[in-house]
């Protein structure tokens, strides 16, 4: 990147030399602007399988569909993060998932 040696001014391409925007001087010579990135590959995502609820921890809750007293348990920020999480049960027996917002 060159500048204007009058104003200052960052020098543009022009047709066949670079020249200032601003003050219409005309460099004798053309820059070379080159760039370059480096793009790592993509990492394989890690899928999640349908049988993660057997690695969630059991708590003692009362299921309302059957009435089993033992369900698995797990957190999600649902709203605003300066309000809490929301819990969500899923019952160890017939699989029924329920949420307690408090």
């Amino acid at each position: 990147m060159e500048f204007c040696p009058k104003c200052g001014a960052v020098l543009v391409q022009k047709r066949k030399n670079d020249g200032c925007p601003r003050c219409n001087y005309v460099s004798k010579t053309h820059s070379k602007i080159s760039t370059s990135e480096d793009i790592d590959e993509k990492k394989e995502i890690p899928v999640i399988k349908k049988n993660v609820a057997e690695t969630m921890p059991i708590v003692s809750e009362t299921c309302k569909k059957c009435g089993h007293d033992k369900a698995y348990f797990w957190t999600v920020q649902t709203r605003a993060s300066d309000e809490s999480e929301t819990k969500f049960f899923k019952c160890v027996k017939c699989g029924n998932t329920s949420r307690d917002y408090r």
